[in-house]
């Protein structure tokens, strides 16, 4: 059995065979510690420091990875091997960040002196053990400098400076099998509700997100019912609006649903017996957070997918001159584009298990954490629609001002040509200037994120006991506000299709609505008590044809009688 493939899988057995309170013992505090190694015991030095070389977390690792070594040891095969293992197992504890690697003539004393017995036991040399990475010279280990405690000396040529990048935290840790990832280490994931925020912090802000999401709802919910009283009303170029306001309606209710769940679906429970921490949900194995991060994002793209789809359908109207006719043609192929493109982006994000919980809003989404899926399926097609859809618009009012200008009109269309003009352009920068504050807030995340992160690692490195950054020029903590304008931008959005809708015949059909509603059932009152009064039978006094003008029912309303055959 290859030596190599020893160390990997006592590598993976400490996870399992090592009890929770022994790991907990021999955690490394990333900083000088007593050797604890049995085969390390007796060297010139006494203290050690982890991670090793090896990049094992801490001396139980380093104990396990150890094991397959030593029976050669035990044979002496080497005098120069158990300095060997134990100066990359165990090394010198200098200081922090400063790392001393053997000579390169102690590996191959070692190798040479051992190389027949390792044939012997049918294992070769493992390759992070190759001696070219080791520098060149001819010193023992540890070398005197190496010895003097807390020594800042910079003479020796083998010390190395060096960042350990991060190290996923025991608490944090996640199930390999679920695909989790934070900053670039599988298996992980961000702590829940926020890693950057308080408690206070996040209950102010899921209070405002709610708020905003019924207000929103409210909005998008009165325009569609306003369509569904007069469905002829909005006919195309302005029929999209209808659509554009369903799919905000949506994501209205989604962040209205995250605002009652709170964290209960964007967050894993902590487990304390596991020393589990809670951390943030991601992937499709939580079925609540897959449902709502499906209806949420599939409903974004598509309501950005449908003003692009407005404004053709006004350049349509207004270059080429198509009626409503011609462009409702084409609503299959509207329909197409809308809900097609949502759903491949969705199914691909699904399929790529790109998902996360929102800690702040109690959602889940995409581009929460993981930055190129921020940049490719949030920045990417909602940037594209905004460049698409501005200049379709601009070319539309343009050729609805060459109308105005060049064509001769009677001054009633006049006006309302110019009203129509002022009605889209209103519409258009209602829409415009919250998406484009939505996208500069993601551009300003992805700008920031890695800073914000390398801070928070800054400042919990030692509470959690993984390596500190090393050599940090810059920290930033961010803004509440920043996520606060980011939400509202989000769910205001689909609040302009309001004021499309809002005028006076909206108002004078639903007050239509229900003053038809309340006759229609005092009609059915009246006709259920009078048909109870009915001295006769209708059936046998029916009027004769010269009489039918008389009983027919009017049209005005205070001319109907209050009963008749024909009513009954």
């Amino acid at each position: 059995m290859d030596l190599l493939w020893v160390l990997s899988v006592s590598m993976l057995t400490v996870c399992v065979a090592v009890p929770m309170d022994a790991v907990a013992g021999s955690h490394s505090l990333f900083t000088c510690e007593p050797i604890t190694l049995r085969m390390c015991q007796g060297l010139p030095y006494n203290s050690t420091f982890m991670p090793n070389v090896l990049n094992h977390y801490d001396q139980q690792t380093a104990a396990l990875a150890m094991e397959p070594f030593h029976p050669m040891v035990n044979l002496q095969c080497s005098p120069e091997l158990r300095m060997f293992l134990c100066a990359l197992y165990a090394p010198v504890c200098t200081e922090y960040g400063r790392v001393t690697l053997p000579c390169r003539r102690l590996c191959l004393q070692a190798k040479s002196d051992c190389y027949k017995l390792m044939d012997m036991f049918g294992v070769s040399w493992p390759e992070e053990m190759d001696c070219n990475r080791f520098p060149d010279c001819d010193e023992p280990y540890p070398r005197p400098v190496d010895l003097l405690s807390g020594s800042d000396t910079t003479e020796s040529p083998i010390s190395v400076q060096r960042d350990y990048g991060f190290w996923c935290p025991r608490e944090l840790k996640i199930s390999p099998e679920l695909g989790y990832s934070f900053m670039g280490v599988r298996d992980c994931s961000p702590p829940c509700p926020n890693m950057y925020f308080t408690r206070e912090e996040l209950t102010f802000a899921r209070y405002f997100i709610g708020v905003v999401s019924i207000v929103c709802l409210s909005a998008t919910l009165f325009t569609f019912l306003t369509f569904l009283i007069d469905v002829s009303r909005f006919r195309y170029p302005e029929r999209p609006i209808i659509f554009y306001a369903v799919c905000y309606m949506m994501v209205s209710l989604v962040f209205f649903l995250g605002f009652l769940l709170e964290d209960k679906v964007s967050c894993n429970a902590a487990s304390p017996g596991r020393f589990r921490a809670s951390t943030v949900t991601q992937g499709s194995h939580n079925k609540a957070c897959t449902l709502l991060f499906m209806v949420l994002y599939f409903f974004t793209v598509a309501g950005s997918v449908w003003w692009v789809i407005l404004t053709i359908t006004w350049f349509l109207a207004a270059v080429p001159k198509w009626g409503s006719e011609a462009i409702e043609k084409k609503a299959l192929l509207f329909h197409a584009c809308a809900w097609g493109i949502p759903g491949v982006l969705t199914v691909t994000l699904l399929a790529m298990n790109k998902i996360e919980g929102d800690g702040i809003s109690g959602v889940c989404f995409v581009g929460l954490y993981n930055l190129t899926a921020l940049r490719w399926f949030l920045l990417a097609p909602l940037g594209l629609d905004v460049v698409v859809g501005v200049v379709l618009l601009l070319a539309g009012i343009a050729a609805l001002n060459r109308v105005r200008m060049e064509i001769p009109l009677e001054k009633e269309n006049q006006e309302k040509l110019v009203k129509f003009m002022i009605r889209i352009g209103v519409f258009s920068v209602l829409y415009l200037v919250p998406l484009l504050t939505v996208l500069a807030c993601y551009l300003y995340e992805s700008s920031y994120r890695p800073v914000w992160e390398t801070t928070w690692v800054q400042e919990k490195c030692r509470d959690y006991h993984i390596p500190c950054p090393y050599q940090v020029e810059q920290t930033s903590h961010p803004d509440l506000v920043l996520f606060l304008i980011k939400y509202l931008m989000m769910l205001i959005v689909g609040i302009p299709s309001v004021f499309w809708v809002g005028s006076k015949k909206t108002c004078f059909e639903w007050a239509s609505f229900f003053h038809g509603k309340r006759r229609k059932e005092a009609e059915i009152q009246s006709k259920h008590a009078e048909s109870k009064l009915l001295p006769y039978d209708c059936e046998e006094n029916k009027p004769n044809r010269g009489d039918e003008a008389q009983i027919q029912r009017p049209q005005a309303d205070h001319q109907r009688p209050s009963w008749s055959c024909t009513d009954t």
